[in-house]
């Protein structure tokens, strides 16, 4: 066995596993399609009888065709529905199955691996790569076990009839066999072409859907409109590649199946073969030979539907094998006080030569209110981003209150943790489920109205036509900056975490607002280890410490008046600002 064909197996192997829990379904399928095969046989069969009744004509063989014949038919449309019906909800099970799966693989997946695959691709994963699958586990399969039953048992009744005869017909076997094995290399290359242009057409589509905007104020509705006809027609030549080998392969196997049926008819009607056969014998047995056509012609087309599966399910378990977040941790502390230590703290992005951040040595005391500061690309972001760890450092370590990061649990960790990033993140729900988010889908009504009230966000919404029950669109795009920006930090003002995490929280809203904004984080970080990314110098006045970065280096550390003193780049920073 080559090592491609083994590879096949073990992705056949591994999709079997999803059949345990549904075992008894597939076997009520798989009998379902031996009925119908059994039919099939019964009717070719049948034949022997009929002919017999028109030579020897008498009311008791009348009654007896008759009754067979609607024994024969009833006996197909007893199988066909066992088949087709049990075997669509194996199949239907197993794709759920698998696009659950899949999707809460990638909920834990590390935040390199989504910026390494585009949206759109990961989205087409989940929906065309798994769907790929159900026509594999669908219509193709209920096809090969019927029609394949019927194969066997139509030329396991050819091999009674006539021995000789069915040895010749299947003498052309390997040389179909051969054509179906390089068709079916064929169709797993151009399945994965499929995918992966499939894959485009959503991820362009999808930019050009969620820019819209910026699709129409520069003018891009050419550019989008060539690039998305690009992407969809690659994807329509490799589909008319498939077509073409799907079109091509069946009618040769049609041929080659049609030249073995007209050399058995030659040789059976040859006086020293016919001699040794009955009329009914030599009826039944053509018959059997020609109805091999039908199963053999369907085997082969669906065969492309069998390898797009193989190659939809070989691209869901690489995704399936990728590792998830490292969560080696064990300690689950209830609440921490917030007290962080950065020591000798190192990072490097996979695909960059040098570190990102340079040995921070950082001490902040519990309640501490800290500003990082400093040009764009300085590290502030990966800096901020380390301590949720939704980047591993590869040097140095992070404490809370004394215990090494790493040693507690994922969940744990991020508990004790609020954010608020310039980049909102709202969902198609209404405000007090995006407010009241995650972990705190429990909270009362009471405690949400609260958090909105102090993040400012109370009055617009009660000018909303369902208040707090409002939908407010994908990613919130009924409202403005200002009021998606306000209920991120209602929503991390309700978790009431001990440490706080704003970046840039304030970005989006206008003077009057960010006061506003700014008095009520002042009162919520009272008591809170609060960490604060902030262009605008104006915004981080009041902190406790501000930092500033350059180069993935703390270069001043002091109160914004210390800073101011030192005439160093806190103070160019800030004259840049405000010279006016």
């Amino acid at each position: 066995m080559s090592d491609e064909n083994a590879s096949h197996w073990q992705i056949y192997r591994r999709l079997l596993t999803y059949l345990k829990p549904l075992w008894f379904a597939f076997m009520l399928a798989v009998i379902g399609n031996g009925i119908y095969a059994g039919a099939s046989t019964a009717m070719a069969a049948a034949m022997e009888f009929v002919i017999k009744a028109v030579q020897e004509p008498s009311h008791h063989s009348r009654v007896l065709v008759c009754l067979l014949i609607v024994a024969v038919f009833l006996m197909r449309g007893v199988g066909t529905f066992f088949g087709q019906y049990f075997m669509a909800k194996v199949a239907r099970s197993i794709v759920n199955e698998m696009r659950t799966e899949i999707f809460n693989h990638f909920l834990k997946l590390p935040c390199g691996f989504f910026e390494d695959h585009a949206s759109g691709h990961l989205v087409s994963k989940i929906t065309y790569n798994v769907e790929q699958v159900t026509g594999a586990a669908t219509s193709a399969i209920t096809v090969m076990l019927r029609e394949g039953l019927t194969v066997v048992g139509l030329v396991g009744f050819m091999f009674v009839t006539n021995w000789r005869l069915s040895l010749i017909f299947l003498a052309l076997g390997p040389l179909i066999g051969g054509i179906i094995s390089y068709v079916s290399k064929r169709f797993r290359k151009l399945s994965r072409r499929i995918q992966s242009s499939m894959g485009d057409v959503t991820h362009v589509a999808s930019e050009a859907i969620n820019g819209y905007r910026v699709v129409r104020i520069f003018g891009g509705e050419s550019y989008e409109e060539v690039r998305f006809r690009e992407v969809s027609e690659n994807n329509q030549r490799q589909s008319m590649k498939m077509a073409l080998t799907q079109a091509i392969s069946t009618p040769v196997v049609q041929v080659l199946v049609a030249i073995a049926i007209a050399l058995l008819v030659w040789l059976a009607l040859a006086p020293s073969v016919q001699g040794h056969m009955t009329t009914g014998q030599f009826v039944a047995f053509i018959t059997a030979a020609t109805t091999l056509a039908k199963p053999i012609r369907q085997l082969t087309s669906v065969h492309s539907q069998v390898q797009q599966g193989i190659a939809a399910a070989q691209d869901v378990f690489e995704n399936l094998d990728v590792p998830i977040e490292a969560d080696e941790g064990s300690l689950e502390p209830p609440r921490v006080r917030g007290d962080i230590r950065f020591d000798q703290v190192r990072f490097r992005y996979r695909s960059q030569y040098e570190d990102v951040l340079k040995g921070i040595d950082l001490d902040i005391r519990a309640g501490q209110t800290v500003a990082l500061v400093g040009r764009s690309g300085s590290g502030k972001s990966t800096l901020i981003s380390l301590l949720p760890r939704f980047y591993d450092f590869t040097g140095g370590n992070i404490l809370i209150d004394g215990m090494p990061q790493r040693d507690l649990t994922l969940a744990a960790l991020r508990r004790q943790m609020s954010l608020v990033t310039q980049q909102v993140v709202l969902f198609n729900d209404t405000i007090a489920n995006n407010i009241a988010y995650g972990v705190l889908r429990n909270t009362s009504k009471e405690e949400i109205r609260e958090a909105a009230r102090k993040a400012y966000a109370l009055e617009f919404i009660e000018r909303l036509p369902q208040g707090f029950d409002t939908l407010i669109g994908d990613n919130g795009v009924m409202l403005s900056g200002g009021q998606r920006q306000r209920l991120a930090i209602a929503r991390a003002l309700l978790k009431d975490a001990p440490i706080l995490i704003l970046d840039e929280a304030t970005s989006a809203l206008d003077t009057e607002s960010e006061r506003q904004i700014q008095a009520a984080l002042e009162t919520v970080m009272q008591g809170r280890t609060t960490l604060v990314i902030a262009h605008r110098l104006s915004t981080v006045e009041n902190a406790d410490r501000i930092l500033v970065m350059d180069a993935g280096q703390i270069v001043e550390s002091g109160s914004h008046s210390e800073l101011l003193a030192l005439d160093g780049q806190y103070a160019q920073l800030y004259q840049m600002q405000f010279s006016d």
